[in-house]
């Protein structure tokens, strides 16, 4: 079993958490870690990209000038790809480059992430978080207490709209819902911190797949 300290809005320890490593798939597997990580990157690029060819831009087809006889090198029409203003020989077009992951693959790739933080001590669970308003200020200070300003993923039980606000301008935070965990957003940041109430739903949700 893997203890997990469970601590408070000010970083002082109060409690403890038990996972057991089983239902998170026993054992790290990079090989399949990089292969969602990989997978993820590549569905993130758009692949929009569109040049011209020659037939596509403006300017006549005629020949310039002539063959022969004017004492400059021959040329075609202005639309040549060696010309300026002119097609692309080789243009570059419209691409879908996303990967595809079957659904068991990636939930295994964010246990495995999530049981590597476990083991690194890179993971903590928040007893709770609540915010009379929400500020930055103070969300930035609960980032202090858990050492966690220099990288953080936050797993929430739900979708907060006042937690979201509150921690939206910290470049170096990750707010997501925990039924959003992905392999790559939990390895990218440090510190993975779990609200008590999203930690649960996370083990629930693990223990059913596992059965």
């Amino acid at each position: 079993m893997i203890e997990i300290p469970v601590v408070n809005m000010q970083g002082k320890r109060v409690g403890s958490e038990t996972i057991d490593p089983a239902i998170l798939g026993g054992a790290v597997r990079p090989q399949l870690l990089k292969q969602a990580i990989v997978a993820y990157r590549a569905s993130q690029r758009q692949g929009t990209v569109r040049q011209k060819t020659r037939a596509e831009v403006h300017g006549a087809g005629r020949k310039l000038y002539r063959q022969k006889g004017t004492g400059r090198a021959r040329m075609g029409n202005i639309r040549t790809p060696t010309r300026r203003g002119g097609g692309r020989a080789f243009p570059r077009r419209p691409n879908d480059f996303s990967m595809d992951l079957p659904r068991q693959m990636r939930r295994l790739a964010r246990n495995s992430a999530v049981l590597a933080k476990l083991q690194a001590g890179a993971a903590v669970i928040l007893d709770e978080l609540k915010f009379d308003e929400p500020k930055t200020k103070k969300f930035f200070a609960v980032l202090q207490a858990l050492d966690a300003t220099k990288g953080c993923l936050l797993a929430l039980p739900s979708n907060d709209p006042a937690i979201w606000r509150a921690g939206r301008n910290i470049p170096t935070l990750d707010l997501r819902a925990v039924t959003q965990l992905n392999a790559y957003e939990v390895l990218r940041r440090r510190k993975l911190v779990f609200v008590r109430d999203a930690f649960k739903s996370f083990v629930a949700s693990c223990a059913a797949s596992a059965t």
